[in-house]
């Protein structure tokens, strides 16, 4: 399927393309502002953005491609930037570089020039160049290439005026003669016999390499059979036996050309005034990355975010449930005086409105803390560290490395997690990873466990001791749940998907102060807030149909009385009992309600209730738990079905029902194993 940019209200598309890691994402965000939006290319599971700019009287639109080395290989990211700079309607390209990093970043210049006359080089980073001792010189650097090339530091801004007025006279000015990398003479001579028939050097190029997908990708797009028409045939064959034995490492001959001449372009413009620029980096990754120091800094750093999460989150929880137990009053007089009816009314507010404030007060402050507090990790420079660390063990696991950082985002929420999944490129590693990101717990998941280890599990300590088991019990469930992701990812790679890992390039990049006012926006708008429209959106029919259940009455009791008892003889085989696994059921839009919905069922009042942790367990004893109950109850909030926000994102991520009913039931079945595997040995040891 073919990517073309569409204009709409702008005057001109800037395509902006880059290795990753060189500040390109923030070179879009400075120019757009929050005049941009995401989604994913047609036909693709790549993600997007596209935001607009005005400047000197016209709308420039500009198309964010995916952070990609080369054009050369057909992973899907390069394929997205390939099409798209081809074919996808662009007046220009942008290609950010760092300057720390330029002689690599150039092989992806060279091979754009290939494609397009209209490139303006972007060398970020200058101020980090500066301090560490790096000097450009930006004039003979576009004299090299033939193309408009400036200077900045997106981070701060710099430079990006000049920026805008390059492209500015790029898209408006005749088209000037770039720089073409030049190969060997026999790989000249071959092109030159294709191109007049294939009709661009470019194209040229991609047929005498040869990839099947390239060459119908062409085919398609074109509507030309390059196989089979007859005078491409005939060069095509003619240029071959010209090559000979070259025409096998044809790539190579071309890769290799590309470095080498990227090295002499750097070695004409690059001076270094230290001997080690990147010191400081080594030193700090000498231990963050080593296999002494690297997991336990790790875990440390994770948990500091998890406590800051869980108990920076308590207050902002407790004011925004008053403020909606306030608001709830003034909604309830508003329908009164409206004259709706009672049944109406409780539908509405005890119904709709109480879940939907559960929810939100609950999944918005962990959210809104520990999203920025993993944006901070990333604008490090730390998170591709954690991968590093945990390449090995997902290795192990026939899975990708990748995987670690959607890992540690399912923290956070699993269906942001899911959608971090469209980092990975192989699509069965992106599968695997998507199963398994539900096996950790989720901030909706975190008040249910940490609520049931102080009530059960810390109770068996007295004073602060209290605390530090109940903290070991947690933390105890974290890991579990880990090795379940890792357990899981190595018996999906064996059966249901089977495959090798894949290998991927892991760019460590320089540590960097985090633009912490930044970090937070983008954070609270691009994750937060859009996690949250998403458990919005499924908590509030939920919020009515868990009303009905709880006041519609068949004979003697309610229908959530009913179905608690058709599913309490299975709930007390694995250490619950029927109230439990309906409120589990119930939960389905959100793990948040759980606990309110066992409350309520038990105390059977007919709405959701917010009690005190005293109150809470005084309700859950005299309803027969024990030590026993409450860790079940922690097992099968670990491992059981995905919320429905999860489930939704992975049916559209996979475009797979298939794959959306086994996200359902395989954490499910194992839940379920394990907690009658737990309650039959507790038994049979006679220690409840």
């Amino acid at each position: 399927m073919e990517i073309n940019a569409s204009k709409g209200s702008a005057d001109y598309v800037i395509a902006l393309a880059g290795n990753p890691n060189v500040g390109k994402s923030t070179v879009f965000n400075e120019l757009t502002g929050m005049h941009q939006h995401t989604g994913n290319w047609p036909g693709k599971t790549v993600e997007h953005a596209q935001g607009e700019v005005s400047f000197g009287g016209k709308v420039y639109q500009l198309v964010d491609l995916p952070g990609t080395y080369s054009l050369l290989s057909s992973s899907v990211e390069e394929e997205v930037a390939r099409d798209f700079i081809c074919f996808g309607g662009a007046d220009a390209v942008i290609t950010v570089t760092d300057a720390l990093n330029l002689e690599r970043n150039l092989n992806l210049v060279l091979q754009i020039l290939e494609m397009t006359d209209r490139v303006i080089l972007c060398v970020n980073m200058m101020d980090e160049a500066k301090k560490k001792g790096v000097s450009i010189d930006l004039e003979e650097l576009s004299n090299q290439l033939g193309i408009p090339v400036v200077g900045a530091s997106a981070r701060s801004g710099k430079g990006l005026d000049t920026l805008m007025h390059e492209v500015e006279n790029t898209v408006e000015a005749p088209p000037q003669s770039a720089y073409r990398p030049i190969y060997p003479p026999s790989i000249e001579k071959a092109i030159s016999q294709v191109e007049p028939v294939a009709g661009s050097r470019f194209r040229a190029i991609k047929l005498l390499d040869g990839e099947p997908g390239v060459v119908s990708w062409l085919t398609q797009h074109d509507g030309i059979d390059y196989d089979n028409a007859p005078p491409i045939k005939e060069a095509l064959e003619k240029a071959r036996e010209g090559l000979g034995e070259e025409s096998r490492d044809f790539r190579s001959e071309i890769v290799s050309a590309l470095v080498h001449r990227a090295e002499g372009i750097s070695s004409h413009v690059v001076k270094l005034l230290r001997k080690e620029p990147h010191r400081a980096t080594r030193r700090i990754d000498r231990i963050v990355t080593s296999k002494r120091f690297g997991i336990p800094l790790m875990i440390l750093f994770m948990a500091l975010i998890f406590w800051l999460t869980i108990t920076g989150a308590n207050y902002p929880s407790q004011m925004l449930s008053d403020f909606f137990t306030w608001l709830e009053d003034k909604i309830m007089n508003g329908l009164i005086w409206m004259g709706a009816s009672e049944w109406l009314r409780d539908a509405l507010v005890l119904g709709v409105y109480r879940t939907l404030t559960w929810v939100v007060s609950v999944m918005l402050p962990p959210m809104a803390i520990f999203f920025p507090l993993f944006t901070l990790l990333e604008d490090s420079g730390y998170l591709p560290r954690i991968a590093f660390n945990l390449d090995g063990y997902f290795k192990h696991a026939n899975a990708c490395g990748k995987q670690a950082l959607t890992m540690c985002m399912g923290f956070g929420c699993n269906a942001a997690g899911v959608t971090g999944c469209r980092i990975i490129d192989s699509p069965r590693e992106r599968l695997v990873a998507m199963l398994t990101n539900n096996f950790v717990p989720c901030n909706g998941r975190f008040p249910t466990l940490i609520a049931l280890s102080t009530l059960f599990l810390g109770g068996m300590a007295v004073g602060w001791a209290g605390s530090l088991v109940s903290t070991f019990w947690v933390v105890c469930v974290i890991l579990l749940g880990v090795l379940f992701t890792l357990l899981v990812s190595r018996i999906l790679s064996k059966t249901l998907l089977k495959g090798v890992p894949s290998s991927f390039s892991l760019e460590l990049p320089p540590y960097r102060r985090p633009q912490v006012g930044k970090v937070i926006v983008r954070s609270i708008f691009d994750r937060t807030l859009f996690v949250l429209g998403r458990a919005v959106a499924v908590a509030a029919p939920a919020g009515l149909i868990l009303w009905i259940m709880a006041n519609v009455t068949i004979g003697d009791a309610t229908i959530l009385s009913h179905c608690a008892s058709f599913l309490d003889p299975f709930g007390q085989a694995i250490g619950m009992d029927g109230v439990i696994l309906l409120a589990f059921i119930l939960g389905l839009p959100a793990n948040e309600i759980v606990i309110p919905i066992i409350a309520m069922a038990y105390l059977a009042n007919g709405h959701l209730m917010d009690l005190s942790m005293d109150a809470l367990k005084q309700v859950f004893v005299d309803n027969g738990w024990t030590w026993l109950t409450a860790v079940n109850v922690m097992l099968f909030s670990l491992l059981h079905f995905p919320c429905a926000t999860t489930l939704w994102t992975i049916k559209k991520e996979s475009g797979s029902l298939k794959w959306t009913a086994a996200a359902f039931l395989i954490p499910t079945v194992m839940g379920i194993a394990m907690c009658f595997l737990v309650t039959q040995g507790v038994r049979l040891m006679g220690l409840v």
